[in-house]
């Protein structure tokens, strides 16, 4: 993967995940579950707006906006009591916040799996991950 594809917000959480030692990458997955955005309160009403990730082994919803400027918000649910899940939402929404519609599709695919995150936690965990981005950038051609 190319740093020059990835960004900013995104190469940083990388990076940060990169210098931890194991344990400490999965704690830091565990501050990112704790620090998923709640749904503005024009979406909380209208769960037929999301869209299920079933590559997820939790209950994952998601839903993309693009604005008139051609900026994305990505919007997504977890549970609580699925911190892995939740934490992977998380990193994509914030990493993936205020980037326009080009650079959302411009992150590469295999982004999940650039972390360190793959000795820690199962393969259809890195794949539920993979899944929210890939839906992600497809929700985003579709609104362009």
């Amino acid at each position: 993967m190319s740093d020059t594809t990835l960004a900013p917000a995104l190469a940083e959480i990388r990076d940060d995940f990169l210098a931890l030692e194991l344990p400490d990458r999965l704690q830091l997955l565990l501050e990112f579950s704790n620090e998923l955005p709640e749904l503005p309160e024009r979406y909380r009403d209208h769960p037929d707006l999301f869209e299920r990730v079933v590559e997820c082994q939790s209950p994952v919803f998601i839903f993309v906006e693009v604005d008139d400027d051609r900026v994305v918000h990505l919007y997504a649910t977890a549970p609580r009591e699925s911190p892995t899940t939740r934490g992977f939402a998380s990193i994509l929404v914030q990493g993936l916040a205020g980037l326009t519609a080009e650079e959302v599709l411009a992150v590469p695919d295999d982004f999940p799996q650039t972390i360190g995150l793959m000795e820690a936690v199962s393969p259809l965990r890195i794949r539920g991950m993979t899944a929210l981005l890939g839906r992600a950038k497809r929700q985003v051609r579709e609104r362009m």
